[in-house]
């Protein structure tokens, strides 16, 4: 085996959850093969460098070794080496998140009751200005 489809070794390296979702990746551009935008049917071999955008991280990596099915992660992080300088950037967007939190981006969706109750309570109390 000296090439498979590139979404089918997404999938089995683990960077996407299904070949579907690898594949609507790959076809929005997230994946790229030496900087170039691919189709999923791709062809990719060891040695080939892939440009990853999955969730919020962007992976620049070498394929070592390829495989048809999805293993352990362990095995999976056997199948790519990350690059230096990919590995930097990454880190280095890592830090700068953590940092830069938002606020509320622990909060989803609308107020639950107990919010909207504890706001009138807060909003009660305070002295209003007129």
């Amino acid at each position: 085996m000296e090439e498979l489809r590139i979404d089918k070794w997404l999938w089995a390296a683990r960077f996407y959850k299904t070949r579907t979702l690898a594949r609507e990746a790959v076809e929005a551009g997230q994946v790229k093969v030496a900087g170039e935008r691919v189709k999923p049917s791709r062809s990719v071999r060891p040695g080939d460098v892939l440009q990853i955008r999955a969730g919020d991280q962007d992976w620049e990596i070498l394929i070592r070794a390829l495989s048809t099915q999805r293993g352990p992660a362990v095995f999976a992080r056997t199948l790519y080496d990350e690059t230096q300088q990919g590995l930097k950037r990454r880190l280095a967007a890592i830090e700068l998140r953590r940092q830069n939190q938002d606020p509320a981006a622990h909060i989803k969706g609308r107020p639950t009751k107990l919010d909207r109750r504890s706001l009138e309570k807060l909003r009660s109390r305070t002295p209003s200005t007129s």
